[in-house]
């Protein structure tokens, strides 16, 4: 969803409580970095993409950090200030960022420009159990569009889009020049993915995870979801003893005795599948939600998708 860009004041988006402190230091406020356009992102993943889009335009804040929880990571006072001072606001939504999603409604009826950008790339909706998804959320819109490149390349685009259309003083060939040079490096990606799962058979080609996040990559790559540990979209839910009957019986059936983990999450519920299957199973950790810190192998978007592809590669031809 967006709004139309804003022409007023940046001292008037400050809340109540900022005004007054603005207002009194006017003198030196105008020679501030107050003064500097802002996007504020949701998640560090889109965050990291932004910044490649943004350059030096503008001030770019990410308020989810390294190696947090998109589903349950919340926000200090400061931060949801800094929604509401923002020239734009990116993010993801489809329910994702669980507990932040009511400062963004805030920040939007307040008149700030956002976008959206899960709603705007074509998001797939969660499948039956039947079908490895989850069977109360079947029919609800995945959030998790990034495990599929060409839909980050899409979003690239419409972020470009807005940051041009909302973001006063950014430069619009500088902006759409970076976007172009992200996009290279996204359709090179996606051509080395394609030729690393290319490795693994067919036959080999099914997911078990922590909780559902990588229906757009099986369904770009061509892999089938045998289901979760957490039979729901979100690491906030729990499961039952008959949900992990269910799934060590759908392994078993599928022949799978490798899953993959978050690395935000423990890997405790998934340990449990160790024992309900004889302890052949093997447990790898995939940066699936969150970047993480720089060096420690995820620190952009880029970086994650190889990493993940690295892992899945040689954990199913190893299966």
């Amino acid at each position: 969803m967006t709004t139309p860009k804003r022409t007023v004041p940046r001292l008037r988006r400050l809340p109540a409580a900022l005004l007054t402190l603005a207002l009194v230091g006017t003198a030196t406020a105008c020679a501030s970095s107050d003064d500097r356009p802002r996007v504020v992102v949701t998640t560090n993943i889109l965050g990291d993409i932004t910044q490649q889009i943004v350059g030096d335009e503008a001030d770019v804040t990410v308020l989810m950090k390294p190696n947090a929880d998109p589903h349950s990571f919340g926000l200090s006072a400061v931060q949801a200030a800094e929604l509401e001072r923002a020239d734009l606001v990116v993010f993801n939504g489809l329910g994702l960022e669980e507990n932040v999603l009511r400062h963004v409604d805030a920040a939007r009826d307040a008149g700030v420009a956002t976008l959206e950008v899960g709603k705007a790339v074509e998001p797939l909706t969660f499948q039956a159990h039947a079908e490895g998804g989850p069977e109360e959320e079947a029919g609800q819109p995945d959030p998790h569009f990034w495990t599929d490149p060409d839909r980050v390349r899409k979003a690239v685009g419409l972020i470009a889009d807005r940051v041009v259309e909302n973001v006063d003083g950014v430069d619009a060939k500088t902006v759409r020049s970076n976007a172009a040079r992200y996009d290279g490096q996204l359709t090179g990606l996606t051509a080395w993915m394609e030729k690393s799962f290319h490795r693994v058979p067919e036959q080999r080609r099914a997911l078990v995870t922590n909780h559902h996040v990588f229906g757009y990559l099986a369904e770009r790559f061509h892999f089938r979801v045998i289901g979760a540990v957490i039979p729901s979209g979100t690491t906030l839910a729990s499961p039952s003893s008959s949900d992990l009957r269910s799934l060590t019986e759908a392994m078993r059936e599928a022949g799978v005795r490798t899953v993959f983990a978050d690395s935000s999450q423990p890997k405790r519920l998934a340990e449990v599948l160790r024992t309900e299957l004889g302890g052949r199973v093997r447990v790898i950790a995939l940066y699936s939600e969150s970047l993480t810190g720089k060096g420690e192998g995820a620190a952009t978007y880029l970086q994650m998708m190889r990493a993940n592809t690295t892992a899945m590669t040689d954990g199913l031809t190893n299966d």
